[in-house]
């Protein structure tokens, strides 16, 4: 690069703007992709001529059929980010027939890959077209077209010279949304500030970013805690304020993250003395789940109080008991610099989480099982 100061290299600039953008962008879980499964290849017209023969014939081979676009969820991506940079997938199509019946070689398929808990989702973003809950699960969402018939498939008794061949059919192609919703055991939900963020790097190895002003986290992000000899992952999304439903503040975009989570920790700020109480805080939250919908109102929930080590013994009583009053339930109290009833929330969500594996691991009844065979 020229210019009055020193020379830079090419390589440089190019992964700096790289590294940039991959830290402006390391979360995304929304996209919109297009896809193209392949056409089938169109069959041959050909004749069968050979020296001594006396007979010759058609001998125009099958076109090959066109490849698929194939969806795979994989335990190894966390983000959408690779869809970023390549919106447009399109499969190999099918190679043409060939004489001395040959037929004509598929196309190619392509495999996408997402992270696990990617619902794919039609043009108009409603119709559901495959949620990929486990990995390894595949799921074709276009199929390739056929090939089209060679000339040796018209034969017959009273056409021995035909002539024509099929163009083979066209492959599928649509527009489909990605949408990732994180699954998780737990989901952290509260308003800006009230410690989500601290909860999480207090019982996890996770580093969200922390600070004292409000919406520092702008992104989902999950942790993995131990409880009692199992592992429980937490997913902190970005705080909500009244009216988040209608876009205020970030909105409830993030709330699918915890749609997945059999319970919440619902963290209340109990150094909130003056403008929104305990209660009010409280009431808004849940307000705004009520309105998001898709069953998060009904989960189970456990209210916690947090930052307790900046409260005195009476201000925490007096906070407490207003909480209760609001959610009609116990309250725990939690101060995640202090590590103070940490432990015992935790446990408190263990319950659910239990219920929720030993539902989706039902393991299968004994009563199939095949007595010995004797004779």
């Amino acid at each position: 690069m020229k210019g009055n100061g020193p020379a830079v290299p090419l390589f440089c600039v190019y992964w700096t703007a790289r590294l940039a953008g991959h830290a402006v962008m390391k979360f995304l879980d929304q996209a919109k992709i297009f896809l193209k499964s392949g056409d089938g290849g169109p069959g041959c017209v050909s004749f069968r001529r050979e020296k001594y023969i006396e007979f010759g014939g058609p001998d125009g081979g099958d076109g090959g059929r066109g490849g698929d676009i194939i969806v795979e969820a994989v335990p190894n991506l966390n983000t959408l980010i690779d869809f970023r940079y390549r919106q447009h997938f399109k499969a190999e199509r099918g190679i043409h027939g060939m004489g001395a019946n040959r037929t004509g070689r598929g196309g190619q398929s392509i495999t996408i890959q997402v992270p696990v808990g990617t619902e794919i989702l039609a043009d108009d973003h409603e119709t559901l077209l495959a949620d990929m809950t486990a990995p390894g699960q595949r799921v074709t969402l276009c199929r390739g077209g056929d090939g089209g018939f060679g000339n040796a498939r018209y034969k017959s008794s009273t056409n021995q010279a035909p002539r024509k061949s099929g163009p083979g059919w066209p492959g599928e192609e649509r527009w489909v949304w990605l949408r990732l919703k994180l699954i998780a055991d737990i989901g952290l939900v509260g308003l800006p500030n009230a410690g989500k963020s601290t909860l999480l790097a207090a019982v996890t190895r996770a580093r969200p970013r922390i600070a004292d002003y409000p919406f520092t986290t702008l992104h989902p992000n999950l942790g993995v805690a131990t409880v009692d000899d199992h592992e429980v992952v937490l997913a902190d999304i970005p705080g909500l304020i009244e009216g988040a439903h209608d876009g205020a503040g970030l909105g409830t975009r993030f709330l699918g993250h915890v749609e997945r989570c059999p319970v919440l920790l619902h963290l209340v700020d109990g150094t909130e003395t003056d403008g929104v109480d305990v209660a009010e805080a409280y009431r808004i939250v849940r307000a705004e789940l009520d309105e998001y919908g898709a069953g998060l109102a009904g989960k189970p929930e456990v209210v916690a109080l947090t930052k307790a080590d900046a409260l005195t013994e009476d201000l925490i009583a007096d906070q407490k008991s207003r909480l209760e009053d609001a959610c009609g339930r116990e309250v725990a109290v939690i101060s995640s610099t202090s590590g103070r009833g940490l432990t015992e929330v935790l446990r408190a969500l263990m319950p659910a989480v239990r219920a929720a594996r030993a539902e989706t691991h039902d393991p299968e009844p004994d009563d199939a099982a095949e007595e010995a065979w004797t004779p």
